[in-house]
C-alpha cells in the first residue's frame, strides 16, 4: 500500500503539472483562434504574430495573449457586427473575407431556410473553406464545454458540409471510447451511445487508432468491414470520423453524420480536416474532460439518487452494467456511492461517479462476488457472498474486521453493499469456521432440564436430519456400529455416574457409508459434585483414519513384496554363482595371464545380466566372451545362460565368430519368453601368431595399453543381438605384442549419470594408463577409480595380458 501511495502522489503530480500546462495552451489557443478569425490567417502565423507583438512590447507571451483576448471581448460582440477595431494582420496576410458567426442560441442553419442558403447571411455559401473555418475559428472562442462544440460545429457546417449532426469521443484509458459532445441528436440515443466498448471494428476507434480520417460514404459496403455508431439503419446515410490530432497522439474524434447520400467532395474534406484542427486547441483547452450531460427528468432523477446516497451509512455502490457488442457484462459503471466507499487509489464518495469499477477495484472481476453480480442480474435472486476478513485502521490501531458483500437488483443495474459484522456476528462466524475447517461441531446436554442442544455440524457429521431433534447423552451408543457401541456406553455411564471426562472413537453407518468419528466429552458439576450438565464435541475421523488403514496396507504390501524380491535375487545370485564360477586367482590360456573380475550392483534387489567366458579350445586357442543382457532378475540370469552355453557350444564345432553371432541373434528372436536383447564382445586368440580375431555386437570397444599408450580397437560392424532378423556382423583382427595389455569389460564400468557414454571411455583409458599394469591385482587400483559412489548397474572386466618375455 505504500508503494501504490507513492505511485499516486507521483501520479498527481505529473496531473498538476499538464494541467497548468494545458491551461496555459488553452490560452495561446483561444488567442490563436482569435486572430485567425479576425485576419484569416493560418495558425502558424497567428502564432508568429504573437510572438512578434509580445517582443515588440517587451511582454511574455502569456501576456500577449491576455490582452488580444482582452481587446476581443472589450468590443462589441453580436450576430452580425464585425470588431471595430481589428488587430492588425500579420505581414503577407490576405485580408479576411469571413462573415460574423450564426448565433450560439440562434435557430440551426437547417431552421433558417432556403434564403439563408441562397444569401449566405448566417454561414459562408462554402466555395471558399478558409471562410467557413474563419467564422468557425471566431465562434471556438466563445465555446465552454464540449458539448458547446459539437454545437458549434454542427452550426457552421450544416450548410456548407450538409451534417445532420456531430458527435464527439473521448478515448478512455481502458481502450473505449465515451461520447463528451454531441447536437442533433436526442439524449436518448446519446445515452445509448454514450460509451463504447474497446472492441475492434468501430469506426471512431479506427480513426483514432490510425491518426487518419475515415470516410464512410457507401454504408452498406462499409457496414461489413465496421460497427457503425448508430446502427446501419440509422438515418445519417454517410458519416465522417476525424481524429483531433494533439503532436502525434490522438485522443478525442469528431463524427460528421449527414443524412444524404453522395461522397464527401474533396474541397468539403479539406474542410472538414482543418475544422477538426482548429477544435484541437479548443478540447486542449478544456480543463478537464466533463461528464456528458443528461437532460431533463434523468439528471433530476441522478441528482435525488446521490444526494441519497450522500446520506446513507456504511458502503454501497449502484452500479449500471456496461455490455459488449455480445451482450455479456464487460464491467459496470458506477452511478452513485456512498462517501465511506473508498477504492484503491483513495478516490471516495462522488469521486467515484461516472468511473468504471474494475478502473477502481481491478481484482473483482478474479473474486466470485463478481459471478454472483452476474446471477443477480440474470436471475433477479438477491447474493449474498462469503464472510472475509480485512485489516482496517480503527482509533489509531489496526483491526481485523469482518464483512460480507450483498447485492440486489434494481431496474437494469445493481445495489451492492459492503456489510461490516460486529462482534458477536464475527466470533460466531469464526465459530462456523472452525466447525467447517475441522470437521467438528459442539453439543451441550443439561442433565436436569433434560434439554440437549446440537450444533448443525454435529448433525451433518452424525448424518441426522434436524428434524428429528438431538439424541440424548444416554442414547448415543445406538447410534455406533455394534461393536463400538459397548466401549461408547461405558464411558458415557462413567462420565453421567463418576464425573469422569472421555474422548473416545467410535463408528456409524451413515446414507455415505461407515464414518469415523471422535466423540470428547466433560461434566459439569453442581455444589456437590453432581454432573449437571455435560460439553462436548464430536469430530469428524474418517480421513484420517482412511489414510492410516491405506498406509498400513501399503506396509504389508510393500514387506510383502520386498520378500519376495530377496528370495528372487538370493536364488539368481546362487544361479549366477553356479553359471559364473570366479577364479580365485589370476589363470593362465593359450600363454595370456587371464585376471577376471565381477561387481554387482548396489542399488536395487535383482541380479544383472553381466556375463563371461574364458577357455581353452582344442588346438590350444582361446575364447574370450563378455556380454550384458538387458534386465534384471531371473530371466535375465536364464537368459545370459542361453547365450554363453550356445556360443561356447557353436565355437566348439568349428563355427566362425560371426556365424556364432548370427545364431545368437536367432537364438533370441525366436525366445518363448519376454523378447530380449544382449551385446557382446566374442574373441578367439591364436596364440601362434598372437593373433586376435574378435567380433561385436552393440558392445563397448576392448581397450588396448601398448607401451603404456592407451588405445580402443576400431569396432567392425554389428548390431544388438535381438534388435533385428537380418543383422551384419564382421571380424576384426588385432596383433597383439609382448607386454601387451587388453582389457574387455561392460558399460557399468564406464557408465555414470548424468555422463555421456564418451566421457566415460575417456575416464577409462586415461585410468588404465596411469595405473600399476604390471603388478598381479592391478585391477583393484582401476576399478576404484572408475566405480566412485554406489554402484547401478553389475561390472565384468576381463584383463588380458602378453608376457614380456615368451613363457
Amino acid at each position: 500500500m505504500a508503494a501504490l501511495a507513492k505511485v499516486v502522489a507521483r501520479q498527481r503530480a505529473e496531473l498538476d503539472r499538464l494541467q497548468d500546462q494545458a491551461a496555459a495552451s488553452a490560452v495561446l489557443e483561444r488567442a490563436k483562434g482569435a486572430l485567425m478569425a479576425l485576419t484569416g490567417c493560418a495558425a502558424e502565423a497567428a502564432y508568429e504574430e504573437l510572438l512578434a507583438r509580445s517582443k515588440a512590447a517587451n511582454r511574455t507571451l502569456m501576456e500577449e495573449c491576455w490582452i488580444t483576448l482582452g481587446a476581443l471581448r472589450s468590443r462589441p460582440d453580436h450576430a452580425g457586427a464585425e470588431p471595430a477595431t481589428p488587430s492588425p494582420a500579420p505581414a503577407g496576410a490576405a485580408p479576411s473575407s469571413a462573415r460574423p458567426a450564426p448565433s450560439d442560441a440562434g435557430p440551426a442553419p437547417s431552421d433558417a431556410g432556403p434564403a439563408a442558403a441562397e444569401t449566405g447571411t448566417d454561414v459562408p455559401d462554402g466555395s471558399g473553406g478558409s471562410d467557413v473555418l474563419a467564422v468557425l475559428g471566431r465562434a471556438l472562442v466563445r465555446v465552454g464545454t464540449p458539448r458547446d462544440l459539437a454545437r458549434c460545429l454542427l452550426d457552421h457546417l450544416a450548410l456548407p458540409v450538409g451534417a445532420a449532426a456531430v458527435m464527439i469521443y473521448r478515448r478512455l484509458p481502458a481502450g473505449g471510447l465515451e461520447l463528451i459532445g454531441h447536437a442533433g441528436i436526442d439524449d436518448v440515443f446519446a445515452d445509448l451511445w454514450r460509451h463504447v466498448p474497446p472492441v475492434s471494428g468501430v469506426a471512431a476507434r479506427h480513426a483514432l487508432d490510425t491518426r487518419e480520417a475515415l470516410w464512410l460514404e457507401d454504408l452498406a459496403e462499409d457496414s461489413k468491414r465496421y460497427l457503425p455508431i448508430g446502427g446501419p439503419a440509422g438515418p445519417w446515410l454517410t458519416r465522417a470520423w476525424l481524429p483531433v490530432l494533439n503532436g502525434d497522439a490522438a485522443d478525442a474524434v469528431i463524427g460528421v453524420l449527414r443524412d444524404r447520400p453522395g461522397p464527401f467532395l474533396p474541397d468539403v474534406r479539406e474542410l472538414l480536416r482543418g475544422a477538426a484542427r482548429l477544435c484541437a486547441g479548443r478540447l486542449r483547452a478544456f480543463a478537464a474532460w466533463p461528464e456528458p450531460a443528461v437532460a431533463g427528468a434523468a439528471d433530476a432523477a441522478e441528482a435525488v439518487v446521490r444526494t441519497l446516497f450522500d446520506a446513507l451509512p456504511g458502503t454501497t455502490l449502484l452500479l449500471t452494467p456496461l455490455r459488449s457488442p455480445s451482450g455479456e457484462v464487460e464491467d459496470y459503471r458506477i452511478d452513485a456511492a456512498t462517501a465511506q466507499a473508498v477504492d484503491t487509489v483513495g478516490r471516495g464518495g462522488r469521486e467515484l461517479v461516472g468511473r468504471r469499477l474494475l478502473e477502481c477495484w481491478p481484482a473483482a472481476a478474479r473474486e466470485p462476488l463478481w459471478q454472483g453480480w452476474l446471477d443477480t442480474l440474470t436471475g433477479g435472486e438477491p447474493y449474498e457472498g462469503e464472510p472475509f476478513a480485512r485489516q482496517e485502521l480503527v482509533a489509531g490501531g489496526q483491526e481485523l474486521s469482518t464483512y460480507s458483500v450483498r447485492a440486489a437488483r434494481l431496474g437494469d443495474g445493481l445495489v451492492v453493499t459492503w456489510l461490516r459484522h460486529e462482534s458477536s456476528d464475527r466470533q460466531e462466524q469464526r465459530l462456523a469456521d472452525i466447525q467447517r475447517l475441522g470437521h467438528l461441531g459442539w453439543a451441550t446436554w443439561n442433565l436436569v432440564s433434560r434439554e440437549t442442544v446440537w450444533s448443525y455440524q454435529v448433525y451433518e457429521l452424525c448424518g441426522r436430519d434436524p428434524g428429528d431433534g438431538p439424541v440424548r447423552l444416554a442414547g448415543l451408543p445406538k447410534l455406533a456400529l455394534p461393536e463400538d457401541a459397548p466401549g461408547l456406553a461405558r464411558v458415557v455411564r462413567e462420565l453421567l455416574t463418576e464425573g469422569k471426562p472421555f474422548d473416545v472413537p467410535f463408528r456409524i453407518r451413515t446414507a455415505a457409508g461407515v464414518r469415523h468419528l471422535r466423540l470428547v466429552a466433560e461434566a459439569v458439576p453442581d455444589a456437590e459434585g453432581t454432573p449437571v450438565q455435560v460439553h462436548g464435541f464430536v469430530q469428524d475421523l474418517t480421513a484420517q483414519r482412511s489414510a492410516e488403514l491405506a498406509l498400513v496396507e501399503s506396509e504389508r504390501a510393500i514387506l510383502t513384496q520386498h520378500g519376495i524380491l530377496q528370495a528372487e535375487r538370493m536364488l539368481a545370485g546362487r544361479l549366477q554363482h553356479a553359471l559364473l564360477p570366479l577364479p580365485r586367482r589370476p589363470v593362465r590360456l593359450a600363454g595370456l595371464r587371464v585376471d577376471v573380475v565381477y561387481l554387482p550392483a548396489q542399488s536395487g534387489i535383482h541380479v544383472g545380466g553381466d556375463w563371461f567366458s574364458a577357455i581353452e579350445l582344442p588346438g590350444g586357442d582361446a575364447l574370450f566372451v563378455i556380454g550384458d543382457v538387458a534386465g534384471h532378475g531371473i530371466d535375465a540370469v536364464a537368459t545370459m545362460a542361453q547365450l554363453r552355453f550356445t556360443a561356447k557350444g557353436m565355437i566348439f564345432t568349428g563355427s566362425a565368430l560371426t556365424d556364432a553371432l548370427l545364431g545368437l541373434n536367432t537364438l533370441l528372436l525366436h525366445s518363448r519368453d519376454t523378447r530380449r536383447t544382449a551385446t557382446m564382445v566374442l574373441a578367439r586368440y591364436k596364440p601362434a601368431e598372437r593373433r586376435l580375431l574378435w567380433v561385436q555386437a552393440g558392445h563397448p570397444p576392448p581397450l588396448l595399453l601398448r607401451r603404456g599408450e592407451p588405445r580402443y580397437l576400431d569396432r567392425p560392424r554389428g548390431v544388438l543381438l535381438g534388435a533385428t532378423g537380418t543383422p551384419v556382423f564382421e571380424e576384426a583382427e588385432c596383433r597383439l605384442e609382448p607386454g601387451d595389455r587388453l582389457l574387455l569389460y561392460t558399460d557399468g564400468l564406464v557408465e555414470r549419470p548424468g555422463e555421456g557414454i564418451q566421457e566415460g571411455l575417456e575416464r577409462l583409458a586415461a585410468a588404465a594408463a596411469t595405473g600399476p599394469g604390471g603388478t598381479a591385482g592391478a585391477l583393484g587400483p582401476l576399478l576404484a577409480s572408475m566405480l566412485e559412489g554406489e554402484r547401478r548397474d553389475d561390472v565384468c572386466v576381463l584383463d588380458l595380458r602378453v608376457p614380456a618375455q615368451p613363457v
